[in-house]
């Protein structure tokens, strides 16, 4: 009987706690049931959510150039997994594989476009296309065959032994006219050993490239179709802004996508090599 009057006490002691707990529970109840709930977050459209991406990459690119590309890169992957049935993240994609500095990285990005399906991504998946033709052409021949603006066959592939700069430009195009001088300067010294150039214009009007080519003595064939930024040749490579040229050594393959820089030398140490059999 000693141990009944402190189990009693302690029995005195939870039975007003346990009270005080419910009580609380029933409270916490009520409260919660008078809450609203709280609804989701809206989910930003694309055109907010890219504003706001893009004004990030502004401040960026001011401090560090390189930083901005790898961000641009990673926020425009993003985006598009976010926004997968809009067009604007997938454009802003093709941007980024065009910027990209990383092969591997701009492969992937260019191989994921050219699977798009739908007809709205139709121009994007050309695009990518040629950017990713344009990617994987680097060490490896170039397939351009045309008749010529003068009516001359044009063949890349029966010009092994030969160096070949492949000249993308149009008479429209101030920044093609001036890197003119130095072009016809490489032809005159070094097309008696084996240089070669060949033009893809991307001119609308042939009498007035006719017309300039004559002025400039510009002796080498010139592909013409009339379609500008649409030139089949152009699209089929990637090419999205002129000047661009290309070197293509004696087997025949293209060994430099950037050409104008120090044009000279580089055809000079590509006609000192061999061919290969």
């Amino acid at each position: 009987m000693k141990n009944i009057r402190p189990l009693r006490a302690f029995l005195n002691y939870v039975a007003p706690l346990s009270a005080l707990l419910a009580l609380a529970a029933m409270l916490t109840s009520v409260l919660m049931a008078d809450e609203k709930p709280k609804e989701p977050k809206a989910k930003p459209t694309f055109d907010d959510a890219a504003k706001v991406f893009i004004g990030e990459i502004r401040k960026l690119i001011a401090v560090d150039r390189d930083g901005a590309i790898k961000a641009y890169i990673e926020g425009a992957r993003k985006l598009a997994k976010d926004y997968p049935d809009e067009v604007g993240p997938q454009a802003m994609l093709l941007e980024a594989a065009s910027i990209s500095e990383e092969p591997k990285i701009q492969k992937d990005i260019l191989a994921g476009l050219v699977a798009l399906k739908g007809e709205k991504f139709a121009p994007i998946v050309k695009r990518a296309e040629g950017l990713l033709k344009k990617a994987e052409a680097l060490g490896k021949p170039v397939a351009i065959a045309f008749k010529a603006l003068d009516g001359r066959q044009v063949d890349l592939s029966k010009m092994k032994g030969k160096v070949v700069l492949i000249d993308f430009w149009a008479t429209w195009c101030g920044p093609c006219i001036a890197e003119l001088p130095s072009v016809k300067e490489t032809y005159a010294k070094l097309h008696s050993k084996g240089f070669e150039i060949i033009g893809i214009s991307l001119d609308d009007d042939d009498e007035k490239l006719k017309s300039f080519v004559a002025k400039e003595k510009m002796t080498w064939p010139q592909y013409f179709d009339g379609k500008r930024g649409d030139n089949k040749v152009a699209k089929e490579y990637g090419i999205s802004s002129i000047p661009t040229m290309w070197l293509v050594d004696k087997n025949g393959n293209l060994v430099d996508m950037n050409a104008r820089a120090g044009l000279t030398k580089k055809v000079e140490k590509y006609l000192a090599e061999g061919t290969t059999p």
